[in-house]
């Protein structure tokens, strides 16, 4: 049986194409990779990146192996990863989400604006984001061409459907409290925000290209970096790994994996890579880990809620 999938897909910066694929059927990237992909898709997104990184890295000798790795992973996305019967969410730059589902495989079309792309049946009803969840705001809302929001598929078929979602909505099983869980979710965005005025604000910027921040859930081949930040002398990549509530000693492994990919596929030469784990809470098993472990450090947030009488 297959899996729908779901993906948050800009159409140009800003949709600036956003009336143009409505009318055309369809959805695109471009990325200035100005040649045909057919017969150089690979599966595995890692062997396209492998061979698409030094071709757009040559195309805009500018731009750092960071934005090349997230332009060549859009590209592959919309033109291999996106299945046909996926459904996307396509801003229209007037606060609703045109919705379609995908019908048929990549196309090269040059000349026109996206030449990389699939078709669509456009669906007659938009979603309004501000009938959203605060979660699926966030994710749809997040920096980059593309985004995976398929762990909200039951609140977007609602929302398709024209039913309210629920006011809460916990979409990790982990989470036993679904009120403590609504208060963290906004721990990412929050951070995002108030950057500059935390403690890792002192030395460190999230990563940002042509002025957009790029660093937000940065994907790589084993799951999306919560936070990629670079050192304000441009010497550190650091990988930021958020977790609600307590932090066990598993999330060592998850932020050395994100690490060791930073370390290979993006730092650039003289660049070193460090990790820093933020949660509620600890444990002794996550201090045993940590007491043995280069380069990744430890920060306890706070969840902070008041009632205050008129």
């Amino acid at each position: 049986m297959n899996i729908r999938n779901y993906y948050r897909v800009m159409l140009g910066r800003k949709s600036a194409h956003a009336e143009e694929c409505f009318k055309g059927n369809f959805i695109g990237v471009d990325f200035e990779v100005n040649m045909s992909l057919e017969g150089k898709l690979p599966e595995d997104w890692r062997l396209f990146n492998k061979e698409f990184v030094p071709i757009f890295l040559k195309n805009h000798p500018n731009k750092t192996k960071v934005s090349a790795g997230l332009a060549c992973g859009a590209l592959w996305t919309v033109a291999k990863g996106i299945k046909v019967g996926d459904i996307v969410l396509c801003p229209n730059g007037s606060g609703s989400y045109l919705v379609g589902e995908v019908l048929d495989d990549y196309s090269y079309h040059p000349k026109e604006v996206l030449p990389h792309r699939r078709t669509v049946k456009w669906y007659s009803k938009a979603i309004e984001r501000a009938s959203m969840s605060q979660a699926l705001q966030n994710s749809t809302g997040s920096i980059g061409t593309i985004s995976t929001i398929t762990k909200f598929s039951e609140e977007i078929e609602r929302l398709i459907a024209g039913s309210a979602p629920a006011t809460i909505i916990a979409t990790d099983d982990t989470v036993e409290d679904p009120s403590v869980f609504a208060l963290e979710e906004h721990l990412e965005e929050f951070l995002i925000e108030n950057w500059k005025q935390t403690e890792l604000g002192k030395n460190y910027n999230i990563y940002e290209e042509d002025g957009e921040l790029v660093g937000q859930q940065y994907p790589t081949d084993t799951g999306a970096i919560d936070i990629l930040a670079i050192s304000k002398n441009k010497k550190e990549l650091l990988v930021v790994e958020l977790k609600k509530g307590r932090a066990s000693d598993h999330v060592i492994g998850q932020i050395q994996r994100y690490m060791g990919y930073v370390l290979q596929e993006l730092a650039e030469d003289g660049q070193a890579v460090k990790g820093i784990i933020i949660a509620l809470e600890d444990d002794i098993r996550l201090r045993r880990a940590l007491a043995v472990t280069r380069d990744i450090e430890f920060y306890r947030y706070q969840v902070s809620f008041k009632l205050f009488k008129n």
